[in-house]
């Protein structure tokens, strides 16, 4: 990569320490009488919403396997899954190395540094998944932690699994399941651009044309009359799921005014999940996951809206022993939970405005 990405295609990142409390000194869940003070006033967590965290966290401890990896339904050593759940202990404010679950984190990152190969892809062979699903949210989890921790060892395996992402974005500017892929897809394609904004955060060379190409995929699948994004350039059909991930990059790399960024918002109000829960259900956790940091780069009532009635969603449907439980398996579930509930709480610099 010869080129660092210029910093007019991403929106600007606050240079924090990201294990920073970003609450203010009045009780959370209650808004700040300073109009400045954004994360008090977008906050909206609740002790109820902090007590299913951590036993959302104490049930993937649980679970973690010896070498650092998870597990979830059929997915054995997948890299997505233990990309998840390591984000999962970041959102919340976890360190590596100190605290409860800090040899926790290292054996996870451990796990996952271990698992770049020499092409640069972050997978195992007993993956069970898209490698480069997995390989966007291994990657995205390496480039948090980094970011966090600079572990100098870490940088090297971060620009090999990043130069991939780079030299396998194909012809229409996206990316598909495989590297070698030549069509591509929004889903596959919105979590390599997550990755991609968060090495840059974490200071890694990120090239700017492959951004713009990325940017240039996500709106030509905004092909829909209700404003919706398609799956794919060629397909039609609106879904909140592809909607909320496409809004949520646009948002991240500097798009909030396009008529793509703005209609897709107008989709997703148009479309709540109380009216248009069969929508939500073919990929329940993952629509969530991407609508909620969507409605968050927006804000306003909209965002207040969506987070209230999620929050207590989830709290109702955390289980007894802390997990949650959809396709593919509970720790999938209870990792994808846990990044919704915490989006407000910007410790993720991915999450920040």
């Amino acid at each position: 990569m010869t080129r660092l990405c210029d910093a007019s295609m991403w929106v600007p990142t606050r240079v924090i320490c990201a294990m920073l409390v970003l609450v203010p000194v009045t009780a959370r869940g209650q808004e700040s009488k300073n109009p400045f003070d954004v994360e008090a006033r977008e906050y909206l967590g609740t002790p109820q919403s902090e007590a299913a965290v951590r036993r959302g966290l104490e049930f993937l401890a649980s679970r973690q396997q010896p070498d650092g990896h998870w597990n979830s339904g059929g997915y054995n050593a997948d890299a997505a899954i233990s990309g998840l759940c390591t984000l999962a202990f970041l959102s919340a404010g976890e360190q590596p190395g100190r605290g409860k679950y800090g040899a926790l984190l290292d054996r996870a990152v451990d796990y996952l540094a271990d698992s770049v190969q020499r092409n640069g892809l972050v997978a195992r062979g007993g993956s069970a998944g898209p490698p480069m699903y997995g390989h966007g949210f291994a990657t995205l989890a390496l480039c948090e932690f980094y970011g966090m921790s600079k572990r100098s060892d870490l940088k090297a395996k971060i620009e090999a699994a990043i130069h991939l992402i780079v030299a396998s974005q194909n012809e229409e500017g996206g990316w598909r399941y495989q590297p070698t892929s030549t069509d591509a897809d929004i889903s596959v394609t919105a979590v390599q651009v997550l990755a991609l904004r968060a090495a840059h955060n974490a200071g890694i060379q990120v090239p700017a044309e492959t951004v713009r190409r990325a940017v240039g995929y996500i709106k030509k699948c905004a092909n829909n009359p209700d404003g919706g994004f398609s799956y794919q350039i060629p397909s039609r059909g609106s879904g909140p799921a592809r909607t909320g991930a496409a809004c949520t990059c646009l948002a991240l790399t500097g798009e909030k005014s396009s008529p793509e960024y703005r209609n897709g918002i107008r989709y997703l109000v148009e479309h709540p999940i109380d009216n248009y829960e069969w929508a939500y259900r073919q990929h329940y956790f993952y629509a969530l996951y991407y609508c909620t940091q969507a409605f968050y780069q927006e804000g306003g009532q909209a965002w207040k809206s969506w987070f209230t009635n999620i929050r207590e969603r989830l709290i109702r449907s955390q289980r007894a022993d802390g997990s949650w439980q959809d396709a593919p398996g509970e720790e999938y579930a209870t990792a994808m939970a846990i990044l919704t509930l915490q989006v407000p709480a910007g410790l993720l610099p991915i999450y920040q405005k």
